[in-house]
């Protein structure tokens, strides 16, 4: 139930406070101990500073390494292994600030894995569990359903995130760091819908939330305020996913069970002279609708036979998002397949010749894929549950979370997956993806995926992408599974140096990385036993 507001000055939900990071300077020299693999020829010494050279790398060379990281090195594929036996968190750091300077490079670059830094990720049972207590007497908990951080969580500002319920509301949590002792800081839970919210996204300031819920509509609130600004109207069945505009904060694009993506303009809802009205609410159209989105077209290569009526009667738009540098393209998945489709906002029909034709022409996307990676492995094609892209080493990609259970990367220009001995499928025996409700997360520095799972095991699995796009004997692929939940982990979501997993269970559970926390862990020292903390299981050591 939504808390009074209070009497004295409302304080705002979040601070949009950004933390400041020293980078490490990359423009050090190397140290004079710090010898090259093989003599330099005359012709690479008289080449200008910049030139890159290779370098070899031993395991008792730990501190030259961080002592004399270059923007302009790269460093030699046999020595993938040294990372194992360094500190993660130093190799995280300086992969960081070698990401920054190099970005979209990742097809041609070897990169040190990370996968280290994914096993110290721990979560306390007392103060990193969150639970969404129900408002109906017959239920204690209800199911979350979605999640998000706010952007500036990201850039390590407070970890505000919302979440998304069953029962329509929304909570609005506190998950910084706390002591067990202390209490959970105060939430605030907006009613936001009668029905189940399926996504929750911030917009780019922060200073707003949309929900896409069950009852056909998207509403859109302003968290300070408490209150709900707008309702969106224009989708025949349940609201799948909503996405912010990345360059304007005033549009933002849905997809729903109906098939349709629409495109919203809140500054248009303003002007109606005729508005309409609802709960005191003003009712929004959209600007454009796209029916159809992911219907029936011409077969793509791999797919299998052709479906039948029944089959293709409702294909759901399952997933959105802007691709980085584009204002006016819009990438979608869908339900039937693995084909995504690229829109130009600007123009979203496609010329058609003859005047008699004009007005059947459907709407068509500007470009497809034409490989479906998820008939690889099985007979037919599955859908896709979720759509992430990819940023700093994986600029460029975009990744994909499969009903077949199995994570495909495509190249965003082509819309093509990347196959043939590249690390273009990241997989684990145990996870499962029976529906449309588990999620896919990237971190923000964009080396790191989260995948929900289906279910009664509670688990979510993390992998290492960094080298994604490479040849897959270069990369390490294995994922790490975290497990402390009961049933299905659906919604999930990253901020800096943390990740948030919702469950079946009605709790909502942070994981943060931290590897003295987990060295005392494994130690099982007192105080960081198995009833006290949740880290990655261990069994989860096994080839994918």
């Amino acid at each position: 139930m939504a808390s009074s507001p209070p009497s004295s000055p409302q304080r705002p939900i979040f601070v949009n406070s950004t933390n400041v990071h020293r980078d490490i300077s990359l423009d050090s020299p190397p140290p004079e101990n710090h010898k090259p693999k093989r003599r330099l020829s005359s012709k690479a010494r008289s080449q200008p500073p910049n030139k890159r050279v290779k370098l070899s790398l031993a395991k008792d060379h730990e501190e030259d390494l961080l002592a004399s990281s270059s923007s302009e090195e790269e460093y030699s594929d046999s020595d993938s292994s040294f990372c194992s036996a360094a500190r993660p968190k130093a190799i995280f750091r300086m992969l960081n600030a070698n990401a920054a300077s190099r970005p979209g490079t990742y097809s041609r670059q070897f990169r040190l894995p990370t996968r280290p830094v994914l096993e110290t990720y721990v979560s306390s049972h007392k103060s990193d569990m969150f639970k969404c207590h129900s408002a109906h007497d017959g239920a204690f908990l209800t199911p979350p359903y979605a999640c998000a951080y706010t952007n500036a969580a990201k850039r390590g500002g407070a970890p505000v995130l919302a979440v998304a319920t069953e029962q329509g509301s929304v909570h609005v949590l506190d998950t910084r760091r706390r002591a067990e002792w202390e209490c959970e800081p105060q939430r605030t839970v907006f009613q936001v819908h009668n029905n189940g919210v399926f996504d929750v996204q911030w917009s780019t300031t922060d200073a707003l939330f949309a929900t896409a819920s069950g009852d056909k509509s998207v509403r859109v609130v302003d968290p300070t305020a408490r209150k709900v600004l707008h309702i969106l109207r224009g989708h025949t069945s349940t609201v799948k996913s909503v996405v912010w505009d990345p360059t304007n904060t005033n549009l933002l694009s849905t997809g729903g069970r109906d098939g349709g993506i629409c495109l919203w303009d809140l500054r248009i809802g303003e002007n109606h002279t005729t508005k309409q009205i609802e709960d005191g609410i003003s009712l929004l159209d959209p600007v454009m609708t796209i029916k159809g989105a992911h219907g029936e077209d011409a077969p793509a290569k791999g797919r299998g036979r052709k479906p039948k009526a029944s089959a293709t009667a409702a294909r759901s738009v399952t997933s959105l998002l802007y691709p980085e540098n584009d204002p006016y393209g819009l990438v979608s998945s869908g339900s039937f397949d693995g084909i995504l489709r690229y829109w130009d906002i600007r123009f979203p029909t496609q010329p058609s010749k003859g005047k008699a034709r004009q007005s059947k022409q459907a709407q068509q996307p500007l470009r497809r894929s034409e490989l479906d990676p998820t008939v690889l492995n099985g007979s037919r094609p599955r859908g896709i549950t979720s759509l992430v892209s990819g940023s700093g080493p994986t600029a460029g990609l975009l990744f994909a979370l499969g009903v077949d259970s199995r994570i495909h990367t495509y190249d965003l220009l082509s819309l093509e997956p990347l196959a043939n001995g590249n690390t273009g499928t990241f997989a684990h025996p145990r996870l499962q993806i029976n529906g449309f409700y588990a999620r896919l997360a990237m971190s923000p520095d964009g080396r790191h995926l989260a995948s929900g799972s289906a279910g009664p095991r509670g688990s979510a699995y993390l992998f290492d992408v960094s080298s994604a796009g490479r040849v897959a004997s270069t990369a390490d692929t294995r994922a790490v599974e975290l497990r402390s939940q009961i049933g299905e982990v659906g919604g999930l979501d990253w901020a800096q140096g943390m990740l948030a997993t919702c469950a079946d269970d009605g709790t909502v559970r942070v994981w943060r990385e931290d590897m003295e926390t987990m060295r005392r862990c494994e130690a099982k020292e007192e105080g960081f036993r198995d009833w006290d903390f949740a880290w990655r299981t261990v069994e989860d050591d096994v080839d994918c």
